[in-house]
């Protein structure tokens, strides 16, 4: 926090007069589901974006994110949404949200830092969206709700980023606690906080740096017609959490997806998996069995890897060597660390939970993925953090 008060002071030539921590986060599984209204289970890291900001005595805005080397400045009078900004379109996301939904504003210096960057894919950009619509918020004294901030949020994302609002993303960001991992419930907007806290374990994140190549168009399946059809295989019982779950009938599973091209056909079946993984990843947690847990998990991979086609041969090369490190008799059953790609998919990040005193031979194994593929491997060790937070 003082290194970001320092930085902004050099800059701008005052003292920030808030600053604002936001935790990146990866998906735990569940984040290619949103939209048939299932779950997402997240973990917030303790791997912040510091956000400080002053205000101006004119109506332009000024970003620099240290890190990057990066500055960018626009006017309030000619504010518009600009390709090169990149990151900092983000920022300007939540300043148009704030516009457009009747509050005013005046000139302000933002300065972000970040150890993270918004390429790894662990929730960077949304930690710089949530951050700066808190630090907004409490510098303007809007006195705003979190359900009229999530709104601010979501008209930017909308509207001036024509993107997706991932309410997910949001709620890590914002209710996530230390030593829980967060699950949303898209069918009701809701989330609840689980308690992850295994003492023997480490998580580990590892940006595979593998460039992300798209095999197929993830929007294909994001069609009405396919969320009616899910639709129809849900049942309701009170027996699971959430009070659905998808029928497991084969037959009439085989028979309704019939009218699906395969490859259509086979990602629907694995969001049908993937709800399930989450239920068994959900109820181990309550029961705090971490085998249990890690069998969701490793099924939640294959899944992505078999079914949903997202994975590439070099991150299924590192998490076939971690279930090497530290086989059982049963794996199938009582696995000891698992992992899973995460994010996006097609290339990047993945997550490995394992025994503390395993993590020396999990990192020659990733000194053996850069001889092999000549991509030289992140390794980050985090724990779950808490959402979004004034530091000053």
């Amino acid at each position: 926090m003082d290194q970001i008060k320092d930085i902004h002071e050099k800059e701008y030539g005052v003292s920030p007069e808030v600053v604002y921590a936001t935790p990146g986060r990866f998906h735990v599984m569940g984040e290619h589901s949103w939209f048939f209204k299932d779950k997402t289970i997240s973990m917030a890291i303790d791997r912040f974006v510091y956000i400080a900001v002053s205000f101006r005595d004119d109506n332009f805005f000024n970003f620099y994110f240290k890190q990057l080397n990066d500055r960018k400045r626009i006017s309030l009078e000619g504010f518009k949404f600009r390709k090169d900004d990149r990151w900092a379109n983000s920022i300007k996301s939540v300043i148009f949200g704030y516009l457009s939904n009747g509050y005013s504003l005046r000139g302000m210096d933002f300065t972000i830092y970040s150890d993270m960057l918004p390429s790894a894919g662990l929730g960077i950009k949304t930690a710089i969206t949530v951050g700066a619509a808190f630090a907004i918020n409490d510098l303007c004294d809007f006195d705003c709700s979190d359900n009229e901030i999530l709104a601010v949020i979501e008209k930017g994302n909308k509207s001036f980023l024509k993107a997706e609002n991932y309410v997910a993303d949001n709620f890590s960001a914002i209710y996530s606690s230390e030593k829980s991992l967060i699950l949303t419930n898209h069918e009701d907007l809701s989330y609840e906080n689980i308690p992850f806290d295994f003492e023997n374990k480490t998580i580990l994140l590892v940006d595979a740096k593998v460039p992300r190549i798209e095999i197929w168009d993830e929007r294909t399946i994001y069609e009405e017609k396919n969320a009616l059809i899910m639709g129809d295989l849900k049942e309701r019982t009170t027996t699971v959490y959430g009070g659905w779950m998808y029928s497991n009938n084969r037959a009439e599973i085989s028979e309704i997806f019939s009218i699906f091209p395969e490859d259509v056909r086979r990602h629907l079946d694995a969001i049908l998996s993937e709800h399930q993984c989450v239920l068994d990843a959900y109820n181990s947690l309550r029961k705090k069995s971490f085998a249990g847990f890690a069998k969701a998990v490793n099924k939640s991979h294959e899944n992505m890897r078999d079914l949903y086609t997202i994975t590439c041969p070099e991150i299924d090369w590192i998490l076939k060597r971690l279930v090497e490190i530290n086989p059982t008799p049963d794996e199938s059953f009582n696995p000891v660390c698992c992992g899973r790609i995460t994010g996006k998919g097609f290339g990047r990040c993945i997550y490995a939970i394992l025994d503390n005193e395993n993590i020396p031979e999990f990192e020659k194994r990733l000194a053996e993925y850069a001889k092999i593929f000549g991509f030289h491997a992140s390794c980050y060790t985090v724990k779950p953090a808490r959402g979004v937070h004034r530091v000053q």
